[in-house]
C-alpha cells in the first residue's frame, strides 16, 4: 500500500470510522449494509474495511462467515506484500484467527495444520503454541476413548451395587453390607483414577509433543539466521 495518506476520504469510509472499533456487531452490520459501495472504494479504504469486518466476524463468534472472508484478507496481504497493518503482523494474525475459527467449527485437523504452519513461520508465537496444545487435547486417541468407556462401565457397575445394597442387602442380608461398600468404593475409585489418569497422561503427552516440535522449529530458525 502507498506510504502516503491522502487528505480526502469517501463518505462511506468516514461513516465507518465514526463507529467505535470495539462495537463488533455495528461494524458487521455497517459492512453488510454498504457492501456494494465498499467494493467501489479505493484500495486503502476498502482493505481497512475488509480487515475490520473480517475481524469483527471473528469477535462476535460468526466463525463460518469469518472463514469465508479471512482467505480474502490473507490473499490480499500476500499479493500486496503487506506486513504490519494497524499495529499487528496481519498475515500471522489472520492465520491464527483462521485456525481458531476452524477449531470452533470442529475442523480440528485443519486447525492443527494451520497452527503447525504458523509455528514454522514464527516458532515464538505463544498463542499458536498454546492453541495447538488445546487443539490436540480435543482430539481423543483410541487409548483415551477406551479408558473413558471402561470408566463409564465401572460407574455403571457401581450403580448396580448401590441398588443391590438398598434393595437386597439392607432388607435380607445386612451382613453383606460392609463387603458391598468395600467393593462399591473400590470400583468407583478405580473408575475415577482411570478417567483422571488417562486425561492427565493425554495432556502431558500433548504438552511434550508440542514443546519438542517448537524447540526443533526454533533451533532450525536460529540456524537459518546464522547461515
Amino acid at each position: 500500500m502507498s506510504p502516503f495518506r491522502k487528505t480526502y476520504h469517501s463518505r462511506v469510509y468516514r461513516d465507518f470510522r465514526a463507529i467505535d472499533p470495539r462495537q463488533w456487531h455495528n461494524i458487521v452490520r455497517f459492512f453488510e449494509q454498504h457492501e456494494e459501495d465498499i467494493k467501489l472504494l479505493e484500495f486503502e479504504e476498502y482493505f481497512e474495511l475488509l480487515v475490520a469486518y473480517t475481524n469483527a466476524l471473528f469477535e462476535i463468534g460468526a466463525y463460518e462467515k469469518h472463514l469465508l472472508m479471512v482467505d480474502a484478507v490473507i490473499e490480499t496481504v500476500v499479493a500486496n506484500n503487506i506486513t504490519f497493518f494497524q499495529g499487528e503482523e496481519l498475515f500471522n494474525a489472520s492465520l491464527f484467527r483462521k485456525a481458531a475459527s476452524c477449531f470452533h467449527t470442529f475442523r480440528l485437523k485443519k486447525a492443527e495444520y494451520i497452527l503447525r504452519e504458523l509455528l514454522k513461520i514464527d516458532p515464538y508465537h505463544k498463542d499458536a503454541k498454546r492453541f495447538l496444545k488445546k487443539c490436540l487435547r480435543s482430539k481423543h486417541p483410541p487409548v483415551i476413548r477406551n479408558a473413558r468407556a471402561i470408566s463409564v462401565l465401572l460407574f455403571f457397575i457401581t450403580a448396580i451395587i448401590i441398588c443391590a445394597e438398598l434393595i437386597w442387602a439392607r432388607n435380607f442380608h445386612p451382613e453383606w453390607l460392609k463387603y458391598l461398600h468395600l467393593i462399591r468404593n473400590t470400583i468407583f475409585a478405580s473408575g475415577m483414577l482411570l478417567l483422571a489418569g488417562s486425561t492427565l497422561w493425554h495432556y502431558a503427552k500433548v504438552n511434550r509433543s508440542v514443546e519438542k516440535t517448537v524447540q526443533e522449529l526454533r533451533r532450525r530458525k536460529q540456524q537459518t539466521r546464522l547461515s
